[in-house]
């Protein structure tokens, strides 16, 4: 079964503004990352294949990353970005999925925990929008944290006849060794069968300088335990990951905390259930 790494990013500072990359904090990663740059990592990680991620509410950086998909052999996959209040969003995705590198359109995303209002994503325009991502054959990233969680529910209860992935397990508060509400909105929304979760963007929760695997464990085993093992990925976040761990540290955290269930399980976890939810060939 190929290993896949279902969550990283390209991007590259001198040509976009990515508004959130500001602050000396970031400085470390505020430079151009590409495929090259992710190559060595995903062959020592023993990764045979990955999906691109959206980084900025920018379509043409979508259009990038599906060039860019069909020029790298290891992308399998991208998850883009369209606006989901746009009356016209059928033609977009039908633009995008037509185009250049159309056919690695596997998802759409929006960064929902950036929205002043908690609950934009249960707005009316915005669960139409991601129904017609649904309609176009694509999955929809949910990117939130604990307060968008249960707005989250209400758009998939919207649009149950679609998949869903949960990004970054929600980014609960590992540094403080937080459990709720997370855990008890994280029970909620696993409760609804067509929604998965990625073990993904987990150290960059946690202590930056400090973080072990043992403070990533109990986050690990309670996804798990809500969701099972069909419906969880692995994802590296990398760069961002680069934060707070190198990539193999990543990689090892989380061989660390999966391979403990079982061969079987494992394979899932890091390949499996990623191929499944994107129907990516590789």
């Amino acid at each position: 079964m190929p290993r896949v790494d279902s969550h990283h990013h390209f991007w590259d500072p001198s040509r976009r503004h990515y508004y959130w990359m500001s602050g000396d904090e970031l400085a470390p990663i505020r430079r151009p990352m590409g495929p090259e740059d992710l190559r060595p990592l995903l062959a020592a990680g023993r990764i045979d294949n990955s999906v691109i991620l959206q980084t900025i509410p920018d379509v043409d950086e979508t259009r990038e990353f599906l060039a860019t998909a069909a020029a790298t052999d290891f992308v399998a996959g991208v998850v883009g970005w369209v606006d989901l209040t746009d009356p016209g969003i059928d033609a977009v995705l039908a633009d995008l999925k037509a185009g250049p590198g159309g056919e690695y359109l596997v998802g759409i995303r929006h960064q929902v925990h950036d929205e002043e209002d908690a609950d934009w994503i249960a707005r009316p325009d915005v669960i139409q929008g991601v129904g017609a991502v649904g309609a176009a054959g694509l999955v929809y990233e949910l990117l939130s944290k604990e307060r968008e969680l249960e707005a989250c529910v209400s758009c998939v209860d919207a649009n149950s006849g679609m998949r869903f992935v949960v990004d970054h397990i929600a980014k609960p508060r590992i540094a403080e060794g937080a459990m709720e509400p997370w855990s008890g909105r994280m029970e909620n929304i696993a409760a609804r069968p067509n929604v998965c979760c990625k073990l993904s963007g987990m150290v960059t929760e946690a202590d930056w300088k400090a973080w072990t695997p043992a403070d990533l464990a109990p986050y690990v085993a309670r996804v798990m335990e809500l969701f099972g093992e069909d419906r969880v990925l692995f994802g590296s976040d990398w760069p961002v990951c680069l934060l707070a761990a190198e990539y193999a540290d990543v990689v090892g955290a989380l061989e660390t905390l999966v391979n403990p269930l079982g061969p079987a399980v494992a394979a899932k976890v890091f390949g499996a259930n990623a191929i499944a939810l994107y129907g990516l060939e590789v």
